[in-house]
This record gives C-alpha cells, sequence and structure tokens, in this order.
C-alpha cells in the first residue's frame, strides 16, 4: 500500500484558534463530583479540587472548558450555584435523573480553570430559563462592581470579574430530548432576544446559538438555517454537535472522520446560504463544541442518586484511531471550526479518569487529542495526497490513509498526523517538503498495536501509549516511512534557515 504525500508552503487552509482544544464538563454522573472535585482526596487542594486531575488536564493544554452543561443546562438555576454552600439548595436533575447538591457552581468552576490553565466557555439556560437570566449571569460573572449582581459576586468572595468571553445560548435545542424544547423558529427569536440582553451587558461577549445537535435529526439543516435567519446579525458562532460508535464494523467506525466531514461541508453550506440571504459581509464560524465516541447504545436507567457512575466509556486503542480521523477532520476544517469541544473531559466520556479515594490515568483517546493540542498549532496546509488505497463502506469511498499538517512559523517546524485506518496493511509513504528548502525530522511517534481491543486502567495505566519511532532522513527533503497497519502517527520537521 503506497502513498504520495506532498506538502507546500503556500498550500494554506486556514489558522488553527487555540479554542480548537477545547473540552467541557457539565454537572453529570461524575464529572465534577469525585472528577475535579474531590474534598478529602489525597490530592485535593483547599477547595476540594483533585490537583491530580488539574495536573493532567494542564499537559492537555485546554483552551476553554464549556461549563455546566449539556442537557443539564436546560433545567439548571445558575443561582442555585452561588453564596454559602450550606444554603445552597438540593435539586432533581431531570436531564439526567440525578440529584444535583450545587456544591460546585460558577464561583467555584472559574478558580478551578484558573488553577487548571484554560478559560471557561459559560452557557446559559434556554430551557426554563429567560433572556433575562442570562443576562443576569452575564453581569454576576463580567460587570466589575456596583450593581445588585456584581456586588454579590464580590460578596461571594470573588472582587474581580470572571470575564468569561463565549458563551453558548443554550444547548441541543433542536432534540426533544431536551428540558422545554423548542422548534426553530421560537428558539431563534428567543435566542436573538437573550443575545441582545447579554451583549448589553458586556458588549465585549461572543456568542454560540445552538445548530443541530446531529446529522440524524429529521431538523438539519433546516434548524440550522432558521435559527440562523433570525440570530444572523447577533450571534458569533452556530454550535454543531456528533458522535461515533462502532456498531459492530471496524471498517465504518475508522471512517467515522469522513461522516463529520460531511456535516461541518453541510453546516458551513446552511450558513453561507444565510450569508448570502441577508447579504451579510460576515462569515459565520462554527463551534463544534460536543465531539467524541460514545456508546450511547450502553446507557442504563439508574435510581436518583448524586454522582452516579453513568456514561464512563473506557476507551480501547480502536477507539483513539477513530478520535485520530475526527481530531484531523476538525484541523483539516480550521478556517470554518474556531472552537471544538472534546466532550467531556473527566470521568464522563472522557479522556482522564478517576477512581474516589484512587489515582487518575489517561484513557487511550488522551494521546491524539494531547498530540493535535501541544503540536496542532499554526497554519493549517492542504496536503496533495496521491493514494490509490481506498475503501468502500458505509459513507462511500473513502481513504485508507489520512493526514493533516500543520507549519508553526514561530518555531518554524511542520507536524503531520496521519491516521492509518487499514488494520492489515502497512503504508508506505513518501512525505515531500521540498518546498520548505532544507529539513529534518526532529520527532516522530506512533499509537498502534497487536490488541485492539486493549484499554488502559488504573492497574494498567500503559496497556496503550504512543511509542518514539526512529527518526528517517531524507533526500532533497523528501521521506520515506512506513505508516503501520491501524496506527496513528505524530512526525514532525525543523525547518532549516
Amino acid at each position: 500500500m503506497n502513498t504520495k504525500v506532498t506538502i507546500v508552503k503556500e498550500f494554506t487552509n486556514g489558522q488553527v484558534d487555540d479554542k480548537l482544544f477545547s473540552s467541557f464538563i457539565e454537572h453529570l454522573g461524575r464529572a465534577v463530583y469525585t472528577g475535579i472535585y474531590e474534598p478529602g482526596h489525597k490530592t485535593a487542594d483547599e477547595q476540594g479540587f483533585r490537583k491530580d486531575v488539574i495536573e493532567l488536564v494542564k499537559d492537555l493544554r485546554v483552551g476553554l472548558v464549556r461549563y455546566p452543561g449539556g442537557n443539564f443546562l436546560s433545567g439548571y438555576n445558575w443561582k442555585d450555584g452561588i453564596g454559602p454552600r450550606e444554603s445552597r439548595p438540593v435539586r432533581l436533575d431531570r436531564a439526567w435523573h440525578t440529584i444535583e447538591t450545587n456544591q460546585i457552581g460558577i464561583d467555584e468552576f472559574a478558580d478551578w480553570a484558573k488553577k487548571a490553565g484554560t478559560e471557561i466557555m459559560g452557557a446559559v439556560n434556554m430551557g426554563t430559563g429567560t433572556p433575562q437570566d442570562a443576562a443576569d449571569m452575564i453581569e454576576y460573572c463580567n460587570y466589575p462592581s456596583g450593581t445588585t449582581w456584581s456586588d454579590l459576586r464580590i460578596k461571594n468572595g470573588h472582587k474581580e470579574p470572571h470575564n468569561i468571553k463565549y458563551w453558548c445560548v443554550g444547548n441541543e435545542m433542536d432534540g426533544p430530548w431536551q428540558i422545554c424544547h423548542l422548534e426553530a423558529d421560537d428558539y431563534g427569536k428567543k435566542a436573538r432576544e437573550a443575545i441582545k440582553m447579554m451583549k448589553w451587558t458586556d458588549e465585549s461577549i461572543q456568542t454560540v446559538v445552538c445548530g443541530s445537535a446531529s446529522t440524524s435529526m429529521p431538523t438539519y439543516p433546516e434548524w440550522d438555517r432558521i435559527v440562523l435567519e433570525h440570530t444572523y446579525d447577533v450571534a458569533d458562532y452556530i454550535s454543531i454537535h456528533r458522535y461515533f460508535e462502532n456498531a459492530g464494523n471496524d471498517d465504518d467506525f475508522l471512517a467515522s472522520f469522513y461522516d463529520m466531514e460531511q456535516f461541518i461541508k453541510t453546516s458551513c453550506a446552511t450558513c453561507d446560504y444565510v450569508k448570502a440571504l441577508k447579504r451579510s459581509k460576515k462569515t459565520m464560524m462554527l463551534s463544534f463544541d460536543e465531539w467524541n465516541i460514545w456508546y450511547q447504545s450502553k446507557m442504563e436507567p439508574h435510581p436518583w442518586t448524586t454522582a452516579p457512575r453513568i456514561l464512563e466509556d473506557h476507551y480501547s486503542l480502536l477507539d483513539a484511531l477513530a478520535f485520530g480521523g475526527m481530531a484531523i477532520t476538525l484541523l483539516n476544517h480550521a478556517d470554518r471550526v474556531k472552537v471544538a469541544c472534546l466532550a467531556q473531559l473527566v470521568n464522563v466520556i472522557a479522556p482522564v479518569f478517576t477512581e474516589p479515594g484512587k489515582g487518575a490515568y489517561k484513557q487511550a483517546i488522551y494521546f491524539p487529542f494531547r498530540d493535535i493540542s501541544v503540536y496542532g498549532r499554526g497554519t493549517v496546509l492542504t496536503p496533495i495526497v496521491k493514494t490509490t488505497n481506498k475503501i468502500t463502506n458505509a459513507y462511500g469511498e473513502v481513504p485508507n490513509v489520512i493526514f493533516s499538517a500543520i507549519y508553526n512559523e514561530e518555531s518554524n517546524e511542520v507536524s503531520v498526523f496521519a491516521l492509518n485506518t487499514n488494520k492489515n496493511e502497512n503504508s508506505e509513504t513518501e512525505i515531500n517538503l521540498g518546498s520548505f528548502g532544507s529539513t529534518e525530522m526532529i520527532f516522530r511517534t506512533e499509537l498502534c498495536g497487536k490488541d485492539l481491543a486493549a484499554k488502559n486502567s488504573l492497574e494498567n495505566p500503559e496497556a496503550v501509549k504512543p511509542q518514539e519511532v526512529l527518526l528517517s532522513q531524507a533526500e532533497k527533503s523528501v521521506y520515506n516511512l512506513t505508516l503501520k497497519a491501524a496506527s496513528w502517527n505524530v512526525i514532525r520537521f525543523k525547518v532549516n534557515k
């Protein structure tokens, strides 16, 4: 299986936004309680936050963390999570059939975000919430002082504003599973009025309106069109969500990236139609603020309880490879996808997993996410790929091997991410960097193995992890290397001045 890849310095596709490497924490399962927050844990700090988790999150270099939801958002009153803890109400969370103690709210989460080296992507309730509630939350979080809500924040121990600049205006309001689900027309009007009040409170914020929760929605993409016709002039992004799982065919699963790419293209086309309809000069950007591997078919009913073990997928090497294909797709569409949130961050369909009273470890999907976050910053290039190695599956004819190339002008380095989805054959691959002049390979790792079902655990935290590979020499910046069957690859080059 042979592939030739030519990477040309001038063939640029767009600049990667640091917000592309964002994530998500919802009041769901053990994401918050015994996830990021566990008073009494041996690593807990003075606020009860697990420092072992904070270190793993720092390692991922997460740009934003979307909070507090998610489905939880549409029935959540943010005022329940502020003030003295002993006075906070205990509520039924009807979205996930759990009990919410409200021991963590926006103030505590802002403290955690600072410790974890990230920022918050806030979210306002468009289910049971009102535009007034949304504006009040902006005032509480961002207004300096001298008003009822800002002075209450100060009274609650936070003199300086949280300065949360990115806000989701509701969550998946196209979904009938959502608390107080709205039709597109109704949501579009409500979101428009909420954004007006939010931006009149703080004109510096940017807002994300709800687009389609999935390509399987019967209203997709008509929902997006209708919402945008109401909100195009006031919104900054439209949100899209997509999850994948292995339904039994590994080849189809590994080609999930193709479905994700078509979703992005259709969403962009919908946005551009409304742009033309409005005669607007603004190009609407996408916030892919939920994406991951999620085995939704495994969800089971559970009794009312606090922080139950739900949605705790344990990821395999095969899952990590499919995840890598999605990561490459996001990078290759960085011209329009400016925000992307891996859903979620801890315990709930997450790269980081903890056990109460015990340790934390990296799940298999941790590694491709960290790879793109650490090495995927810069200018996206459009590689010219010549290959006859394609497979026909549920998505049609798709390539066996896919690539993304990023040029970082500050470090003068080119990073290439490559996924070989073929489980049986290596790919003999030529990478031509001749347009950069003199180069040298400085780093190479591969994530692969004979057992695609291998998973990390607290007892065996390194069953799945990348391995360093011997570096290749080049003849006039042309490199010949082998991409192993079923492998995620990171290859970095230094451009010599």
